[in-house]
């Protein structure tokens, strides 16, 4: 049985052909797909324990009474709502029915409001029953380890055999995504797939580390090579030498370094600080950046040279606004794993949690998703899902817009952890308007400063 978007189904069974045709009339009017049976025995040939909307059947009927059918379609699944119409010498039995898990009952005559009211109520609670059970199947399949890059829209589907196509050839690749969309993720499957996989998977933050630090990072220094430089260190480069350089952020990689690194792009040789031994490194190199380096624009300082010799294969991670289909399913995987986490039992999906799910357009991406799942996990999941649309009444415009605002910029903040940094960059502001901002809508970055996983 399916049913109409956003037009719940409603099988209304009772064997007086008038009434019948009355409630169908009505139902349809209220929004509903009505289906009519006029005994119970065609109603319960006709409902699968997949039926997506309610059950409203008459009490006294020929043949299969609705008492019996109630309790048949309880036995086939507990949840399904069954709204029982009852004269008046029936609702003792109606109460009973009521002990032994029947939704409601409507004693007649009835108006046709009560009616739809009580229907209306029960195809929300059977909505979020079967969002709730596709959120269990979901955490099942999705805690699947061999389910990488979650997700089924086009988009994924292509990513992923881009990546089993690539994975094993000794190609230096470019990751181009948004912010926490899970540039990472894919420089380590590429890793995983590849048979480089015994082999370190070596990963640095380009724009994590100053500028005095990343040198010797990459490339390693000997004892004595500048202050403080006690005894030999190897370096990223050199240490993933068989197996897998990742470089996040590599467009905030300062120029200098970008020179030295296109040379061992170049020869495959690294040069440590304070040597001029040059040392051969098998080398594959994963970058990633957050911005389109092919734009001259948009790759500010990055350099071209640079760009086109990582530039062999490019892989382009899709964000999630668009593949909309693919969250539910992402959702599932990380509050399981939430759950699990924080030792708590799977939460059921409320309507607010559903609705923002449905709607948002999670601009820091898998990463905010997974954050929200956590909340969510914790029982705090419903407080965000209803910031948007609490206490817009009677506000002006402009007054809208500031407290929209004011919430996109405390739920970046919370996805980033407080970082100033990446949630400037996650927002596009300036430093100057970012901090401006802060202070018209009274926020402290403080409040949002949490430890890394």
């Amino acid at each position: 049985m399916s049913q109409t978007i956003d037009r719940p189904s409603v099988a209304f069974v009772d064997d007086d052909e008038t009434l019948r045709d009355a409630n169908r009339q009505t139902l349809d009017l209220a929004g509903f797909t009505p289906m009519t049976f006029p005994d119970g025995e065609s109603a319960l040939a006709g409902i699968t324990a997949e039926f997506p909307g309610v059950v409203v059947t008459d009490i006294r009927m020929p043949g299969m009474g609705g008492l019996e059918l109630f309790r048949r379609l309880r036995a086939m699944d507990p949840d399904l709502p069954v709204i029982l119409v009852t004269g008046h010498g029936d609702v003792a039995m109606a109460v009973d029915a009521l002990r032994e898990g029947a939704y409601d009952f409507i004693a007649k005559p009835y108006a046709t409001d009560r009616l739809v009211e009580s229907v209306r109520r029960a195809t929300e609670k059977r909505r979020l029953v079967l969002e709730n059970r596709q959120l269990r199947a979901l955490a099942e399949r999705a805690a699947d380890d061999d389910m990488p890059l979650i997700g089924e829209s086009p988009g994924m589907e292509r990513l992923r055999r881009t990546l089993r196509q690539i994975a094993d050839a000794d190609v230096d690749v470019l990751v181009e995504g948004e912010t926490g969309s899970g540039k990472e993720v894919v420089a380590s499957l590429l890793h995983r797939w590849s048979r480089r996989a015994p082999r370190p998977f070596v990963a640095l933050n380009c724009g994590a580390l100053p500028e005095t630090v990343i040198e010797s990072e990459l490339f390693g220094h000997e004892a004595g090579a500048f202050t403080g430089a006690l005894k030999k260190r190897v370096g990223r480069i050199e240490h993933s030498s068989g197996g897998t350089l990742f470089l996040d952020e590599i467009e905030s990689m300062p120029p200098a370094l970008q020179v030295k690194l296109l040379r061992v792009l170049e020869t495959r040789e690294v040069e440590p600080l304070g040597t001029n031994q040059r040392r051969a490194v098998d080398l594959r190199v994963v970058a990633a950046a957050k911005v389109d380096l092919g734009d001259p624009t948009a790759r500010g300082y990055f350099r071209e040279d640079l760009f086109y010799r990582l530039n062999v294969v490019t892989v382009r991670i899709p964000p999630l606004r668009e593949r909309r289909d693919d969250v539910p399913l992402l959702f599932a995987h990380f509050l399981a794993r939430a759950a699990e986490r924080f030792r708590r039992e799977l939460p059921p999906l409320s309507s607010g949690v559903a609705r923002r799910l449905a709607t948002h357009l999670w601009p820091g991406n898998v990463r905010e998703l997974s954050h929200y799942a956590e909340r969510v996990a914790l029982g705090l999941g419903e407080d965000d899902a209803d910031v948007p649309a609490a206490g817009s009444a009677g506000l002006t415009l402009p007054e809208r817009v500031d407290r929209f605002e004011a919430g996109v910029i405390r739920e970046t903040l919370a996805n980033e952890g407080g970082d100033v940094r990446r949630t400037i960059e996650a927002l596009g502001l300036p430093r100057k308007t970012f901090y401006d901002k802060l202070q018209r809508h009274g926020i402290s970055r403080r409040d949002f400063l949490q430890s890394e996983d």
